[in-house]
């Protein structure tokens, strides 16, 4: 029978674009290749019935990459901890292929670990297998948690052994696929202010609009020789980046996640969350709290991700410099800190159960009571969440704010006065909800809790737990539980 993940319909669309952009690579030839795990949720996605694809089929064509050509390594330069870097690029990984999904919506499949390219800089180009099973857990629940991100498609160990100064070695190796909207990255635009190749850069950006920004690309139409028309469609393009990249750390902000290494070339010029390394979800809240063992001075840490989402986009107006005026541009990065906040309110708001207030005051003071709780009393970021969750789906809405009992009872209790605060924040918000009667008010709040929260949050210690089944017996079964209830959930 015929494999249909080698009969999916890619598009030659960044492999359009030209040489400059991307060198042509060979996939690394593997000892053995075994699937372990496979996103039948992103088959559908594709328009691929999953029942129609066996194990085989993704070993084939996302382990051994048979019948795939060309895999590309794309170009691109960085600002890593603050210091440029001109020597990066897709070092251990490679787009594989684009195609659309069922929305129409073009998707890129780019893998990792999958072998040596111009860019590896001395690395083996290889991926552990403890790091494919990170990338899993972490896509997989940023995606539940409403956090816009790549997904994983698949997860193949490939039987090498490798050698890492971060984890005990020899470890088990293995090649991921994941699922983009795009891997053009902040650094493709910084590599060509470095080159000095304006052109180029036209080319890509015009590229980007029409792909990722239709929208702009339909109220600003550039026809070429037109600089002037262009120059609005970038205008616009860089202000919905903007309004995309605040809404992005807010949603990492609400999910309690830290992603570790928010270096400009891990930036996506669609504005996705990619690329998990040394992430962690937080445990107990605290703004100072790093996710890189190798971040000394927090630069990247917890609370400072959205000023340094801000920051990229303004190194970012860099390179757009050889095309746009700075002015507007950084009067339209002035939106960001409004956007952002708006965002997180509303990001917030949703892992409480609740939308939006037509009186916004009444929703900045839940926020900042939620955050004076979770601030003051020794409580898991998401296990509060998951707490008032299960509270709420096992005894109901209460009639009164007293009726609500302290959601997590294997804990000191909170400081009387905050926890009060919020109660009474919390429960008046349930109240300004409008539905058709008492039933409905309580579904609408016990399926937002259910929706936007997750019963174990992955964070450093279950996501060891998980590891320590499959390294020391090779069972994946607590791993696959867990997914379940995530993405079934």
């Amino acid at each position: 029978m015929s494999n249909p993940l080698l009969a999916l319909p890619f598009e030659p669309s960044i492999e359009g674009l030209g040489g400059s952009y991307w060198d042509v690579v060979e996939a690394a030839v593997f000892p053995r290749t075994q699937l372990r795990f496979r996103n039948d949720a992103l088959l559908r996605k594709l328009g691929v019935e999953p029942d129609s694809v066996s194990d085989q089929d993704f070993e084939r064509a996302y382990g051994r990459f048979e019948e795939r050509v060309p895999l590309l390594a794309l170009r691109y330069h960085g600002y890593q901890f603050g210091t440029y870097n001109p020597q990066l690029g897709d070092g251990r990984g490679f787009l594989y292929g684009q195609l659309r999904d069922r929305t129409g919506r073009l998707q890129d499949l780019g893998s990792k670990g999958s072998g040596t390219t111009p860019w590896s800089r001395g690395g083996d180009g290889r991926l552990t297998l403890k790091g494919g099973v990170r990338e899993v857990i972490a896509s997989e629940a940023l995606h539940r948690l409403g956090v816009t991100t790549s997904r994983t498609l698949s997860l193949i160990e490939t039987g090498e052994d490798l050698w890492r100064g971060d984890e005990p070695s020899p470890t088990r190796s293995a090649v991921m696929v994941r699922m983009a909207r795009t891997h053009l990255r902040f650094g493709s635009c910084e590599r060509l202010l470095y080159l000095r190749d304006p052109q180029g850069l036209e080319r890509l950006l015009r590229h980007v609009v029409a792909v990722y920004y239709p929208d702009v690309a339909a109220a600003h139409p550039a026809p070429d020789g037109d600089r002037l028309a262009l120059e609005h469609q970038l205008l616009a393009f860089y202000g919905e980046l903007v309004e995309r990249v605040a809404r992005l750390a807010a949603e990492w902000m609400a999910a309690g996640f830290v992603h570790g290494v928010l270096n400009t070339d891990n930036m996506s010029l669609a504005g996705e969350s990619f690329d998990y390394g040394p992430f962690a979800f937080l445990d107990r809240w605290d703004p100072s709290f790093t996710a890189a063992y190798f971040d000394q001075t927090g630069l990247y840490s917890y609370g400072r991700q959205p000023a340094i989402c801000r920051k990229n986009l303004q190194l970012l107006q860099n390179p757009l410099a050889m095309l746009l005026p700075r002015p507007p541009m950084e009067q339209l990065l002035e939106r960001y800190a409004s956007s952002y906040q708006n965002y997180y309110r509303l990001c917030l708001l949703r892992r409480l159960g609740l939308a939006p207030n037509p009186d916004e005051d009444s929703d900045d003071r839940l926020v900042s009571a939620t955050l004076e709780l979770i601030a003051s009393w020794p409580v898991g970021y998401g296990d509060f969440f998951a707490g008032l969750a299960s509270v709420v789906q096992s005894s109901g809405l209460p009639q009164e704010p007293e009726g609500l009992p302290v959601v997590l009872n294997n804990l000191p209790e909170p400081p009387r006065e905050v926890w009060q605060n919020w109660r009474d924040a919390w429960w008046w918000q349930t109240q300004a909800i409008e539905p058709s009667g008492a039933s409905e008010l309580e579904a609408s709040v016990s399926e937002g809790l259910r929706r936007w929260n997750l019963s174990q949050t992955p964070t450093r210690p279950l996501i060891e737990s998980l590891w320590e089944t499959i390294d020391q017996g090779d069972d994946w079964r607590p791993l696959k539980e867990w997914l379940s209830s995530v993405m079934n959930d």
